[in-house]
């Protein structure tokens, strides 16, 4: 993905709210398919990592490698993803 895609993403996120928490107990399996429901469904979301900083770098690289989806933004406990959905764009056509 470019950078003009990216901040075209930037800009879509900024007024979304965080759909997906991650809590004191990690990324669990749990989370992971919280964060795959909410990508097929709307593919840009915001997740709120509360952790450190290095934690949540590890955090984020996780979840986008389990997910398939790739990293936008991070700034301080919120990251923004995005994996488009092929699905939803076939139902459309």
């Amino acid at each position: 993905m470019n950078a003009l895609e990216k901040k075209k993403l930037k800009s879509l996120a900024h007024p979304l709210k965080a759909v997906v928490y991650v809590g004191q107990a990690g990324v669990t399996d749990a989370v992971l398919n919280e964060v795959n429901i909410a990508l097929d469904a709307h593919e840009l979301i915001k997740i709120k990592i509360r952790a450190d900083r290095d934690e949540r770098k590890i955090y984020a690289e996780y979840i986008c490698r389990e997910t398939q989806a790739e990293l936008i933004q991070s700034i301080g406990q919120i990251i923004i993803v995005y994996r488009k959905n092929v699905k939803k764009k076939a139902k459309k056509s």
